[in-house]
């Protein structure tokens, strides 16, 4: 495929930038966690740029952003939109700053926004119902003070928060000159959003399909339901639609995007098996459950156990709704162990 030749391939490698067809910008945003950056996308329009996906808010982010639009001969008031798949921090966290400085309205879903206002809006308690779920679930003290701590420090990188406009899944959006379809996409994030393009067959897909790594899907304390389920629907959804070039919150643009579908949907088949023979060998806590899963990689990462803990959760809630499973409270922890089929 054509890559859009704005910009120097030494440009490109030093600002963390690519050029893609129809003058596309992939901005290779820098978050302090192993996934090591974020993806936005500058979008050309008729009067200035329409932003996707601005990144965590940290120093070094605004410092990339600032050399991007240096280099591209750009201030922040040419970007005159900014277009948010999901709620989650490295991809909302700059919504606020970029809103401030550019004046550009911020668009994400309701039930997206309603989250962030959960967790970083004035009084939220989220952290402790998440930590009181943790510890029904077996996790021990020391380890849900570290998950509490790091939390905390989120608060700072989603600062300041922006003003919103809603948008809904099934309406249209028109991005570049193309109009674009919105389809709901819950699972890694209730209320996040893709973006279709019918005539070039291009999808902006968030964290919902992504190439080489397989998307967080959590319990939500707060909210109700399957999310793995609801993560397994959307992908058979996607697969619908005909996608040339996929563009992903993280990693590169790629072209097999039903590959990359089945290869999710077998991934959690064999997590879920896997899962539910180990019940069926011994009855487990989740907390017991993620550590046999997950061992040595979550040492001394609250972030990384927070992520692992919520998905084990996930893969149980699911288990149980399919009668695989079943969970019982044991002095105050649940513990599961598998069905007899």
């Amino acid at each position: 495929m054509t890559k859009h030749n704005s910009i120097t391939s030494l440009t490109e490698q030093a600002l963390h930038t690519i050029g893609w067809q129809e003058g596309w910008l992939q901005v290779k945003v820098p978050v302090p966690f192993s996934l090591k950056w974020v993806n936005s996308y500058l979008i050309p329009e008729d009067r200035g740029f329409t932003l996707i996906d601005p990144g965590l808010r940290t120093d070094e982010a605004i410092q990339v952003w600032e050399e991007v639009l240096q280099q591209q001969g750009l201030q922040w008031n040419a970007i005159t939109r900014i277009v948010l798949t999901h709620q989650h921090p490295d991809h909302y966290g700059l919504a606020g700053y970029v809103q401030e400085r550019s004046g550009a309205p911020v668009f994400m879903t309701r039930e997206a926004h309603a989250y962030a206002l959960r967790l970083w809006g004035d009084n939220s308690d989220f952290s402790q119902q998440l930590l009181t779920l943790y510890a029904e679930h077996g996790m021990p003290a020391e380890l849900r003070e570290a998950i509490a701590e790091n939390l905390e420090t989120f608060v700072s990188m989603v600062s300041p928060q922006p003003e919103v406009t809603y948008f809904e899944a099934g309406s249209n959006i028109m991005l570049g000159g193309r109009s674009w379809l919105l389809i709901d996409a819950p699972g890694h994030a209730r209320g996040q959003v893709c973006f279709y393009q019918k005539e070039r067959q291009w999808m902006l897909c968030g964290d919902q399909v992504l190439p080489h790594i397989t998307p967080n899907v959590s319990v939500v304390p707060g909210e109700d339901g399957d999310p793995l389920a609801d993560f397994l629907n959307s992908l058979e959804e996607l697969r619908s639609f005909e996608v040339k070039l996929a563009f992903p919150g993280h990693r590169d643009p790629f072209p097999d995007f039903g590959g990359r579908i089945v290869e999710l949907q077998q991934h959690h088949v064999r997590r879920l098996d896997k899962m539910a023979a180990m019940l069926a060998e011994e009855p487990r806590s989740a907390y017991g459950m993620c550590e046999a899963l997950f061992g040595s990689r979550l040492s001394g990462n609250a972030h990384q156990l927070r992520f692992a803990m919520s998905e084990t959760l996930a893969h149980l809630v699911h288990l149980e709704r399919k009668a695989r499973i079943a969970s019982a409270a044991v002095d105050g922890i649940y513990r599961y162990a598998a069905l007899t089929p």
